[in-house]
């Protein structure tokens, strides 16, 4: 089987940016957005909790490109979202210069498990050429699940430019745990401290309302990884 990267299947083209910020800021840019945007609907109580189980090869490419500061580079994980397993993605995220690609797939719950189980054969016969992908990276470069990532994004939305910005706190880590289908693995918070990251994301324009509204003093675009993070514990 060649393994080639998947280049059409549920692609999506994004501008990014990321600032790492305290709770002050959070306090003031959240009640800006509320006189601009709107709530997310997949987020009914204002917020939801995401679960993703990250990957890397045994030279831990993904986490030195992050790191090194690579203009392209690239990552898969397994997200589910507030516990619910009925609707688990398998993920791929590009980025080259300064735009990124994500690329995503459907995986059942007993999919999810196999993968996290290193029974990896049946990904060979899927139709699917994300799963292909990731099984070719598995079997002929080492890629295996290496942390959990857990936390808790609020996000909000602004239709013109398809903006969406989020803030996700209570970032938590497995550790050398990669059983996240399992909800006795425990996690803990990153550190002695708690970083608040604000994303921003639109598509080809981002109106100067939301420019405005999320921009803070002494703040500057960051390269924060909470895959990087999370991998200093495991």
């Amino acid at each position: 089987m060649c393994c080639k990267e998947v280049t059409d299947i549920d692609k999506q083209y994004r501008h990014e940016w990321k600032h790492e910020i305290n709770y002050s800021d959070l306090i003031a840019i959240r009640q800006r957005l509320r006189a601009v945007a709107t709530f997310d609907t997949h987020a009914p109580e204002g917020r939801y909790l995401i679960r993703s189980l990250y990957f890397d090869n045994i030279d831990d490419k993904a986490l030195r490109e992050k790191t090194d500061g690579v203009n392209r580079r690239e990552k898969f994980r397994i997200r589910y979202y507030n516990g619910d397993t009925t609707f688990i993605n398998l993920e791929k995220k590009s980025r080259l210069d300064g735009v990124g690609t994500k690329y995503s797939a459907r995986l059942s719950y007993e999919q999810a498990q196999a993968i996290v189980d290193g029974d990896i054969d049946w990904m060979m016969d899927t139709d699917n050429p994300l799963i292909q992908e990731l099984y070719c990276k598995m079997n002929y470069q080492g890629m295996r699940p290496k942390t959990i990532v857990d936390y808790t994004r609020e996000p909000y939305i602004y239709a013109p430019g398809n903006v969406r910005v989020t803030f996700d706190y209570n970032i938590r880590t497995g550790l050398k745990c990669t059983d996240f289908l399992n909800t006795e693995c425990i996690t803990i918070p990153v550190g002695d401290y708690s970083p608040i990251i604000l994303e921003v994301k639109w598509d080809e324009f981002l109106p100067s309302i939301i420019r405005d509204a999320v921009q803070t003093p002494g703040r500057h675009v960051t390269a924060f990884s909470k895959y990087a993070i999370c991998r200093m514990y495991g």
